[in-house]
């Protein structure tokens, strides 16, 4: 890992408002990427993750959507500050995203040659005609459609759904991107094809040295191409370490929660866990903790003040009161404890 890295979020703060209410959807996020990495973003759905990314590239639905506090450092470039003209030539080339539908991302009356190459133009305007043609068969060839040449002049519509995801992947890939945002890519897929996809995503890392952040609801899913996992929960980071000891030491009762919900950890029985009530509507966040009302674990404390967050490691962290050194001493359901 190199020891500056190239994405920093400092007390990430965003609201979206509307004539009816404020939502405050990210509370304080801190988070850092770092070169050829690949970082699991991983919470149940209205978490914050995906509004986390979007901020990053400040795509953000206009007039509603706004960062209220905090700073993103990308590659030396304040986000928060650069011109609109500055993010469009830092969109593609050093961030990209692959967004959840891959029918919604593409054009269905626009063949497939031509959406890729209309990227790859954008971001090599010197291109002769030929030079994006080979580009546009290289980035098929590197994302695994088979037979690039006939497909070239295919629509959306005559491929299916994991090579439809395959074909906005090229397009993220267009400009050779030094980030690449990854919003639930595998959500719309079966089995089978998620785990191509998660495969090839990991494939091009190695190839390219692209960074990686894995938007996803799905641990299992993270735990096959993650290094490291943050953990979100009503709008805040709850747990960060590296793969192996978000998943073997879990600390956050949340972590634990989502652990226990895996089909892994059914021990045969007939039902699945769940967790207990639901995440709190963040147009009024409760205090304290806002998983208090839902953990079987927590304290007091919990109710009134928020938890910072404590090491553990020098690259594990969590915002539990339980790691309080006054704290009871509680066995993890999933292994690990609360507090050595």
């Amino acid at each position: 890992m190199m020891s500056e890295p190239i994405l920093k979020i400092e007390n990430l703060h965003v609201v979206y408002k509307t004539d009816e209410s404020t939502v405050y959807a990210v509370n304080g996020v801190d988070l850092e990427l770092f070169s050829g990495e690949t970082l699991g973003l991983v919470g149940e759905t209205g978490a914050g993750k995906t509004t986390t990314a979007l901020s990053i590239m400040r795509l953000l639905p206009d007039k509603i959507g706004k960062v209220v506090q905090g700073s993103i450092t990308l590659e030396g470039t304040d986000v928060l500050a650069a011109t609109e003209a500055d993010m469009r030539l830092l969109r593609g080339s050093t961030v990209s995203m692959i967004f959840q539908d891959p029918m919604t991302s593409l054009n269905p009356t626009i063949k497939i040659g031509k959406q890729i190459a209309e990227t790859v133009v954008i971001h090599n305007k010197s291109y002769t005609k030929e030079q994006v043609h080979e580009r546009v068969l290289e980035l098929m060839e590197l994302v695994g459609i088979s037979h690039p040449k006939e497909r070239y002049h295919q629509y959306p519509w005559q491929f299916s759904g994991g090579m439809r995801q395959r074909c906005v992947m090229a397009i993220a890939l267009a400009a050779d991107p030094d980030i690449l945002f990854a919003d639930e890519p595998t959500t719309a897929l079966d089995v089978t094809i998620q785990a191509q996809i998660l495969d090839l995503l990991r494939e091009i890392q190695g190839k390219l040295g692209t960074a990686t952040i894995l938007v996803s609801h799905d641990l299992g899913v993270v735990a096959r191409v993650a290094d490291r996992v943050a953990v979100m929960y009503a709008g805040k980071i709850v747990e960060i370490g590296t793969a192996e000891e978000v998943y073997y030491d879990p600390r956050h009762p949340y972590t634990w929660g989502l652990m226990r919900s895996l089909p892994a950890f059914a021990n045969g029985k007939e039902s699945l866990y769940t967790i207990p009530g639901m995440p709190p509507t963040l147009i009024d966040p409760p205090k304290g903790d806002a998983f208090a009302c839902r953990n079987e674990y927590a304290l007091n404390i919990d109710y009134e003040e928020m938890p910072p967050m404590f090491k553990i490691t020098d690259t594990h962290y969590a915002a539990t009161w339980l790691l309080d050194p006054r704290a009871p001493q509680i066995k993890s359901p999933v292994g690990g404890t609360a507090h050595e």
